[in-house]
């Protein structure tokens, strides 16, 4: 007897539908096709004991399991119960003709237990669009497929409940989750704020410039001067995420595994902060069995690199052409896919090896050229993606026990989110482009244009102060950007001028 029911498999960040068919009939032994990988092969095992603790049996005939289509290489434990369920489906002991209206997925233990799987947001989103009438799966993914309005999801915790919800001995309440309610209960709940941050207050200028034109930073200074502080308060003034940003963001997560239990939805912008012995790899993407890496992850978020020179060099490397195209595709022999990559860079670094190169008050020890050398670690052309170099000097102490309230992340952000609707209505015809960082070359020249002052002050800056040629362009977007928190429709000589002194490691002699 032939049973069938459906699950599904991650593609990237999307899912396509896998039929899983079980035939018991005539013969011996336990055969499995249909491209699966060592952890579905291992299913048998599994599905023996758990069936054994369930009290049902496994049969002792020639049993075939295919997962169609065939050519599509099958990964995990998540076919577990489905391939539980068709093998009594087809040995008669589960009685019912449910079996092809669901999805159904999860990893069965050895007792029948099942344990929670990964990508269930993309694989619910399918079901959904295939007319699926319902998705059984582990109770801790519950919350996550049920985001998904328009389907119903049915949570089990053991295998008997799920036979006995099939064949209609057991009522299982469907899960319902109001996707707005959530984004709206739950938006723009950070542990950190700006609040905290006594002084420094060119840098909080700086990130806020970075939040409204969507640009990279990076920050020099010496150690303890509040570098790693002050970047992870950035998430915290940028524009609260919209829904969609908000589901594409919890896909890139659930296909990682990387939701904790009971996690429906992604309300805050993601903040990553991989450590410098990360592997190219681990940070764009890829793998054996490829999966999401850290700039994917960190999608519509931060990405934050502390300690940019000790990095190696080909993982910065790596990341040039994501940050331009803002996506990485990972290609392999047999499969390519492609991972969005829409993130802010945020690096941080001492300003050579000792870390008090231009100290208002310690020396630096380090020799001649040394700093030069520790500064070189980082490539020109990854230097071009990052608009605003900002030089980070220590608090003083009067300036830490002043008792002055700061301004908190939500006035900065108030601001932030003004200028970002300004953009948003410069960029409405534009698809793709949503912030000034993301303007090609080809519309600089147009929106960011400047008068004869302007552009006289641009060129004493390049030819004075030795800015190279590429940063040409950046200062231009950063002033655009300033000019929109300004309210200005055009940019004036103030706002150019301020764009022109985020330029710090273009200047000739700033290392010595």
């Amino acid at each position: 007897m032939v049973a069938k029911t459906f699950g599904g498999a991650v593609h990237g960040v999307d899912a396509r539908t896998i039929m899983v068919e079980v035939n018991v009939g005539q013969g011996t032994k336990f055969f499995m096709s249909g491209l699966p990988d060592n952890a579905v092969k291992e299913s048998q095992h599994r599905v023996e004991s758990a069936l054994k603790h369930a009290r049902y049996f496994m049969p002792r005939n020639k049993t075939v399991v295919n997962l169609a289509p065939a050519d599509i290489r099958k990964e995990g434990a998540a076919y577990d119960l489905p391939i539980a369920l068709c093998v009594m489906k087809a040995s008669q002991q589960l009685v019912t003709e449910k079996l092809e209206d669901y999805i159904i997925m999860g990893e069965l233990t050895l007792d029948g237990t099942l344990r929670p799987i990964r990508g269930v947001l993309p694989i619910a989103l399918q079901a959904r669009k295939e007319g699926f009438k319902g998705f059984i799966l582990p109770t801790d993914n519950a919350p996550e497929a049920a985001i998904v309005s328009g389907l119903e999801v049915y949570p089990v915790a053991t295998l008997r409940e799920a036979v006995d919800f099939l064949e209609e001995k057991l009522a299982i309440p469907s899960v319902h989750i109001d996707a707005n309610e959530v984004f709206a209960t739950q938006l723009n709940h950070y542990d950190t704020d700006f609040r905290d941050v006594q002084g420094q207050e060119n840098i909080k200028r700086a990130l806020e410039i970075a939040a409204a034109g969507g640009h990279n930073v990076i920050m020099i200074g010496p150690p303890g001067a509040g570098k790693t502080m002050l970047a992870k308060r950035l998430p915290t003034i940028l524009p609260p995420l919209t829904l969609h940003e908000a589901l594409e963001t919890t896909k890139i997560h659930s296909v990682a595994g990387r939701l904790g239990k009971q996690t429906s939805l992604l309300t805050t912008r993601p903040f990553r902060a991989p450590h410098h012995t990360i592997s190219d790899v681990a940070l764009v993407g890829g793998g054996g069995n490829p999966q999401p890496g850290e700039i994917s992850l960190a999608n519509n978020g931060v990405l934050f690199l502390d300690e940019l020179p000790e990095f190696k060099r080909t993982v910065l490397e790596v990341m040039r052409q994501p940050m331009e195209e803002r996506r990485v595709t990972i290609s392999r022999a047999k499969v390519s896919m492609e991972y969005p990559a829409n993130f802010m860079l945020i690096a941080s670094m001492n300003p050579c090896p000792c870390g008090y190169f231009n100290h208002p008050e310690k020396e630096c020890v380090c020799g001649a050229g040394v700093v030069q050398r520790y500064l070189s670690k980082i490539s020109g052309p990854l230097l071009d993606r990052i608009d605003l170099h900002v030089e980070v000097v220590p608090v003083s102490f009067d300036e830490m026990t002043a008792n002055r309230k700061s301004e908190t992340s939500e006035e900065i952000r108030l601001r932030v989110v003004r200028a970002r609707e300004r953009q948003a209505l410069r960029f409405a015809a534009h698809e793709g482009i949503h912030c000034n960082a993301m303007m090609p070359s080809n519309m600089v020249k147009d929106i960011c244009a400047i008068d004869d002052t302007g552009r006289t002050m641009l060129k004493l800056a390049m030819e004075r102060i030795g800015l190279s040629a590429r940063a040409y362009d950046r200062i231009l977007k950063v002033s655009r950007t300033i000019a929109d928190l300004d309210g200005k429709e055009n940019i004036a000589t103030e706002h150019l001028a301020e764009a022109i002194q985020y330029r710090s490691l273009d200047r000739d002699g700033w290392a010595g």
